[in-house]
């Protein structure tokens, strides 16, 4: 099999462009689905009346419908209620409402696995309620929480693949467009998958050693 190497140099270019956008989708999907996730794991933990069923409401109907259908509301169901938003800002949106819900349940096991007696000495000691959170529960529950919360990461930034579907120029939108036009199917591929990689792989090289070292700061080696 022969590559048409001068078409391969020739994009790379717009790869190297949907690369940046897809990166800066999912870095601001990532961190709004993070604080998202916070907020609700302590709602969730605290089991706050009301709050906690809205929470609950809230995450299984995010983690049980499609990022596509959630995107797909954003961008064409809302203008029929007389809201507009770009297509960057649906974008985001959605993988935030879709990271939310997996990141809340990453930070509640988190959160569920300190252990009570930890708890009790933090109320003897006369800690409040959120300086019990803060001192006490959420720095060990982050520990916890490397692996989940660092699956999560890769699978939101993976999940940026659907958002052509609204516009969005990205990896995936690339790549379609350049088949459709030019009929360059192995080469646009090619391409596609060595930029994933390239944005993916350092990501979770990266995310393994963060694991490591927090479970030897832990633990012990």
């Amino acid at each position: 099999m022969n590559l048409n190497w001068e078409f391969i140099l020739q994009n790379i270019p717009l790869y190297e462009k949907a690369a940046w956008l897809t990166l800066k989708l999912a870095f601001w999907g990532t961190l709004f689905s993070l604080l998202l996730g916070l907020i609700c794991s302590v709602i969730m933990y605290y089991r706050i009346p009301l709050l906690k069923t809205i929470m609950g409401g809230y995450i299984e109907l995010s983690r049980n419908t499609p990022l596509l259908i959630q995107v797909y509301f954003l961008y064409f169901g809302l203008p029929k209620l007389g809201v507009t938003l770009s297509e960057t800002a649906c974008a985001i949106l959605g993988l935030s409402f879709l990271g939310g819900s997996y990141m809340a349940e990453a930070l509640r096991g988190g959160m569920e696995a300190v252990s009570k007696s930890q708890i009790e000495s933090g109320l003897s000691l006369g800690l409040s309620r959120w300086q019990l959170i803060r001192y006490v529960v959420f720095p060990q529950a982050f520990s916890f929480s490397i692996p989940a919360l660092g699956a999560n990461c890769i699978f939101l930034l993976k999940e940026t693949s659907v958002l052509g579907a609204i516009a969005i120029l990205d990896l995936m939108n690339v790549t379609k467009d350049l088949i459709g036009m030019y009929y360059q199917t192995v080469e646009s591929l090619l391409m596609l998958v060595v930029s994933y990689l390239i944005i993916l792989l350092p990501l979770s090289l990266f995310l393994t050693w963060l694991e490591r070292k927090v479970r030897y700061a832990q633990f012990g080696p």
